[in-house]
């Protein structure tokens, strides 16, 4: 426990962290009163981008969760951050994706649309995608425009089950291409980053708190910064362990990290 004597902001996950579908889960508003008590920055991040930060927020407070909007970090908010530190005011962008997406790219008014001949194809999910869509974008790759993914999920869960990701989008348009996209979502590094910065802090100093080794733990490793798995989603303790990707910390759930935290 002593990687948390030097953090001062916290990246969480949020399904099977700080929630189980519809159901707050145990300890969420005592840590996070404790990180406002001490001034600790922390937000929310997540490869989900089919909803605004604002929609996240809106979800968050009917949970009783308190969470800013410019907290709320998705994976489409992670690349309008990468795209503008990268390419200049005013460069052509054709996106393949949902109003998180747009939101994301066009809401300032830094890029501009282009269904003609744009510099950069940028692929999220899209839930209503068309053959068109598709058709277009594979045109505007193979001539020439850089292909940027927002994240690799190939599948999304919905209260049908798991359907098509923004993965899968991908997989169509790098068989139709043969282009491989530079990819800013969990597990990459990348939306690790951007999100200490928007905290104020350092990687080495933010703290990623998940519950899936393979996006949350992989992509905090691969940030170089320290992380814990709670036991309250996706992957368990045996994995933890015995598998490739290690957690710095591995534990049941959030009141034994704000336990383990208190007696420092």
């Amino acid at each position: 426990m002593d990687i948390l004597r030097s953090i001062r902001a916290v990246l969480f996950d949020m399904d099977g962290v700080l929630y189980r579908g519809k159901q707050v889960l145990p300890g969420v508003h005592e840590l996070l009163n404790w990180l406002d008590q001490r001034s600790f920055g922390y937000g929310c991040i997540t490869n989900n981008a089919s909803l605004t930060p604002a929609q996240y927020a809106d979800k968050l407070a009917a949970m009783g969760i308190t969470m800013p909007p410019d907290r709320v970090i998705t994976s489409a908010v992670a690349t309008g951050r990468y795209l503008r530190t990268t390419y200049p005011l005013g460069t052509r962008v054709f996106v393949v994706g949902m109003q998180g997406l747009r939101e994301a790219i066009f809401g300032d008014g830094y890029f501009v649309e282009d269904t003609v001949l744009p510099e950069l194809v940028v692929q999220g999910a899209d839930f209503t995608l068309t053959y068109e869509t598709l058709r277009q974008a594979t045109l505007f790759i193979r001539g020439g425009a850089t292909y940027i993914a927002t994240n690799p999920d190939k599948t999304f869960p919905s209260e049908e089950g798991l359907i098509p990701g923004a993965g899968a989008v991908t997989a169509a348009l790098v068989a139709a291409t043969d282009v491989v996209p530079v990819v800013i979502g969990k597990p990459q590094p990348t939306m690790f980053a951007i999100g200490a910065a928007m905290l104020g802090s350092t990687v080495e100093q933010t703290l990623v708190v998940g519950d899936r080794l393979d996006t949350d733990i992989a992509g905090a490793l691969a940030a170089g910064m320290p992380s814990v798995l709670v036991l309250t989603g996706v992957s368990g303790r045996e994995e933890a362990t015995t598998g490739s990707i290690k957690p710095d910390v591995i534990i049941a759930d959030l009141p034994a990290l704000l336990s383990s935290w208190c007696a420092l």
